[in-house]
């Protein structure tokens, strides 16, 4: 039999696959734009990313929870690896839809961003007062400390909901809400209250909480656990 072209003996080249998407929860008072470094090392690895704004000062998390969300999701239903990074009031909002819907079946893994899972001290002090009620809007109120506030009622995170990594920060810019975190904080959240029942992984980087995504530093250990499931020995202090 004669030889076959050396072209029709070789390998067919790997045919790439959708990429896997990333999608990014802004926190309180902020919009997807404060999520644009993020954003840009995300699709320089090849992700799919979306970071849509949402409307925090008039909706409750209740509602982005059981509508706004899923409909930014809805076109990812045919995704083949949905990832979340949030910040801050975004991890909540997350928390609150996966308690609203369950977790998905493409759901990947998810990175949160300084979240007050446990609450922070800031609106338990200022929520009486009319014109923080207005700056923060109807959901900032909600984040205190308190037993029933709505982070603390969000229970564990879902077995079945992926990988959970954390990443807090513990340098504060000054401010006069310094003293009414307990330390280490990053002049929002403490660290300790960013911890949730189930994580996976948990590190501490010397970052204030309004900047903390924007630093190389935090992204290398978000893209790190997206791609392996744990942060890098050597970023920051954790486990």
């Amino acid at each position: 039999m004669a030889n076959l072209p050396a072209s029709a003996n070789a390998t067919p080249p790997a045919v790439a696959g959708p990429p896997e998407t990333v999608v990014l929860l802004h926190g309180l008072g902020r919009t997807g734009a404060s999520m644009w470094w993020l954003a840009r090392s995300l699709r320089q690895e090849g992700y799919h990313v979306i970071a849509p704004s949402y409307p925090w000062r008039t909706q409750s998390l209740e509602q982005l929870a059981g509508t706004w969300l899923p409909a930014q999701l809805s076109a990812l239903a045919g995704a083949p690896r949905v990832h979340f990074v949030t910040h801050s009031m975004g991890g909540i909002l997350l928390r609150a839809w996966l308690r609203e819907h369950g977790a998905p079946e493409n759901l990947g893994r998810t990175v949160m961003l300084a979240p007050p899972n446990a609450g922070s001290e800031i609106p338990d002090r200022l929520a009486g007062y009319a014109v923080f009620r207005w700056l923060i809007g109807r959901n900032g109120p909600r984040l205190g400390t308190a037993p029933d506030s709505l982070p603390r009622s969000l229970g564990p995170w879902p077995e079945n909901a992926g990988d959970l990594g954390i990443i807090a920060g513990d340098r504060p810019l000054p401010g006069l809400t310094n003293d009414w975190l307990p330390p280490p904080h990053d002049g929002k959240v403490s660290v300790a209250s960013t911890h949730l029942s189930g994580e996976r992984a948990h590190v501490v980087l010397p970052f204030s909480h309004t900047w903390l995504g924007w630093h190389r530093a935090t992204v290398a250990p978000v893209l790190r656990f997206l791609r392996d499931g744990r942060f890098d020995a050597t970023s920051g202090r954790g486990k």
